[in-house]
């Protein structure tokens, strides 16, 4: 026979795991360090450069609060030239034409419009991009200023607005009316300040960075360079929703990056945005630098590291191998295996306390063999055991179905009883009668009055309804009996639950007569596909021992409610079933379902009948609850599937 291999495998390394633990707890920190600072040290820089560009975007704010400041300058001056005034007034479009001609040279405005009362533009003079003065005269063709402008109008002097006529340029507009000495509005002026590339190469120029100019629905519309003309509008669309607009964000060109904030520029009512950079090349030229000098200074460790833990680990680890050798000896042989001590340190301790566990093993392997020999012997002995306690639980189950059987059969078997004493008294009533008939038809009527025929004409063929249905349950609980011993002669087949409620009713009626009043409410629920007579088993077993509960006089609730399926649950019928009862406490609660268990008193109950129910149910694929309180009743909830699934 080939020996059998030690069952030893390769194993990771023991010098192996101490570098990469070294390495894990040094050189990872230090990696983290350098790379945490490289991090923090461009958010400096780009926070540095981001507070800069957002001193230069106040700069620009104020110069174009200084535009809108000039032009309610310029709007005061032409409402208080009574020269305009009178022109407005009459309609002079040429005089109109040669005061504004000379009016705009005056200003920073790049075009002046004016309009009469009714809004109609008698006049418009523009700078080219020459910076020469130009007109535009309607003449035949009539133009009317905005109604919804002159609406906004009514209630202020002046309305700012920010308009893109042109694709490459952000027009600042200002309206305002002119009013007479005597407050009677004679006409409106429109003021256009224009921004395009001009305007942003005196920013360039004046503040030493790039930019461009930003419609609110993110389209670029002017730029200091043309690569920034094809930024996407998606991009600049992101950077105006993070942080209101004012994010640092990076865009790179062919030649250099460039950082850029969004700045927003607001004019009366409106506004757009003004995107200014810087270029990124110098500050990333630093951080080159950086990570060289980190990268250095890790890579000088990491290699005295590796040095240092390779020499530690091989002195180290010698003795730990002689150990392991010794192990795999050990493990081989049967014999008694000993290791010499070769020095005083924790590997010494180590080896000393082997050979103790050596020897102990080698005492403990003698122990085991008479362990396992007196093992063998109690096993017998535990089978034998085994047989006497299945037999002994083969009696228990015999004895717990004789006593369902019979708390079963005690149910028909009593309510027919108790209809017996009815259709005795019954029968010696209609005897009464045939008597008195015999005798006399006038005193047989007399008779039939005082016996309540009509009564017992009505209730005599319910009353032997009743006990055929005692005795029909009588028999299936035989038949059930019957079927226990041959299992495969039950079939399912489909029930209407509230009929099966309605005929347990029927057989407790003796029970319930004159005493307890019962509450139907029957919602229509689907037929069940179940076993029937389990099913009567489960009502029968509750509704008597709600009808039990009850002393003196009381009521019953009964109610269906259909469950529709889910996407892990089949359709399902509930059934309630509440008494006004006694009650039960938790204690009661805890145990109402086990077998043997019951409240009644000696002879009267055996504590198997919610126990089997329970049972009936849980075989069903249904769940059974109840809840109780003391002093106010019980309620038992049965969920049924429509459907049986395979078990």
């Amino acid at each position: 026979m080939n020996e059998k291999k030690p069952p030893y495998q390769k194993q990771s390394s023991l010098r192996s795991i101490l570098i990469a633990w070294f390495l894990i707890f040094s050189v990872v920190p230090l990696a983290f360090v350098a790379w945490y600072s490289v991090f923090k040290f461009e958010k400096a820089i780009d926070n540095e450069l981001s507070e800069r560009l957002r001193g230069n975007g106040r700069e620009i704010e104020v110069m174009i609060a200084d535009y809108y400041t000039h032009l309610i300058q310029s709007r005061d001056s032409l409402v208080k030239n009574p020269h305009l005034l009178y022109n407005l007034t009459t309609g002079d479009i040429k005089s109109i034409q040669d005061f504004s001609m000379e009016w705009i040279k005056t200003t920073v405005a790049s075009s002046m419009s004016l309009y009469d009362r009714d809004g109609r533009l008698l006049s418009t003079v523009f700078k080219d991009d020459k910076a020469n003065v130009r007109f535009f005269s309607p003449n035949a063709e009539k133009i009317l200023l905005n109604e919804k402008y002159r609406s906004h109008l009514k209630g202020r002097t002046d309305l700012g607005l920010v308009d893109y006529l042109e694709a490459n340029k952000v027009s600042l507009i200002l309206f305002s009316k002119i009013v007479s000495s005597s407050g009677k509005v004679v006409g409106y002026v429109e003021q256009i300040i224009d921004l395009k590339d001009y305007f942003l190469s005196r920013i360039k120029s004046k503040l030493k960075l790039e930019a461009f100019l930003v419609r609110d629905s993110g389209q670029i519309i002017a730029a200091t360079l043309p690569q920034f003309r094809y930024v996407s509008k998606t991009f600049v669309e992101k950077a105006m929703r993070e942080s209101d607009g004012d994010r640092f964000f990076e865009i790179k060109t062919d030649t250099q990056p460039y950082g850029f904030i969004l700045y927003p520029i607001t004019w009366d009512r409106s506004h757009f945005y003004i995107a200014l950079g810087v270029t990124k090349k110098d500050s990333q030229s630093v951080l080159k630098n950086v990570n060289i000098a980190f990268l250095t200074v890790m890579s000088i460790v990491i290699l005295f590291l590796i040095t240092t833990v390779l020499i530690s680990t091989k002195w180290l680890l010698k003795p730990i191998n002689e150990l392991i050798a010794g192990l795999r000896s050990f493990d081989k042989t049967e014999s008694l295996v000993q290791i010499p001590v070769k020095n005083k340190t924790e590997i010494g301790l180590l080896t000393s306390t082997f050979n103790e566990m050596s020897f102990k093993i080698f005492q403990a392997r003698n122990d085991l063999k008479k362990k396992i020999k007196e093992l063998e012997m109690a096993n017998n002995d535990l089978k034998e055991a085994q047989t006497k306690l299945v037999h002994s639980a083969k009696m228990t189950s015999l004895g717990q179905l004789v006593a369902g059987v019979a708390h079963e059969l005690n149910n028909p078997i009593g309510f027919i009883y108790s209809n017996t004493s009815h259709l005795k008294d019954y029968s010696e009533k209609l005897f009464q009668i045939i008597d008195a008939f015999d005798k006399s038809p006038t005193q047989a009527n007399q008779v039939k009055e005082q016996v309540d025929y009509d009564f017992i004409k009505e209730d005599l063929p319910k009353l032997i309804k009743s006990c055929q249905d005692g005795a029909q349950r009588t028999r299936d609980i035989v038949l059930g009996l019957r079927n226990f011993s041959r299992l495969e002669e039950a079939q399912l087949k489909e029930i209407d639950l509230r009929d099966a409620l309605e005929t347990t009713l029927e057989l407790l009626k003796g029970e319930i007569k004159n005493r307890i009043i019962v509450h139907r409410q029957f919602e229509p629920v689907p037929k069940v596909l179940c076993y029937a007579s389990q099913i009567n088993q489960v009502f029968m077993n509750i509704l008597s021992n709600a009808v039990q509960a009850i002393q003196g006089n009381g009521q019953i609730w009964i109610s269906t409610l259909p469950i529709r399926a889910s996407a892990d649950q089949p359709g399902r019928v509930q059934v309630s079933i509440q008494d006004s009862g006694e009650g039960m406490d938790a204690t009661v609660l805890e145990k109402i379902f086990e077998p043997f268990f019951t409240t009644k008193g000696v002879g009267q109950g055996t504590g198997l009948g919610l126990s089997i129910s329970y049972g009936i149910i849980q075989n069903h694929g249904g769940e059974i609850q109840v809840r109780s309180e003391k002093g106010v009743g019980t309620e038992f909830i049965v969920i049924i599937p429509v459907t049986q699934t395979k078990r």
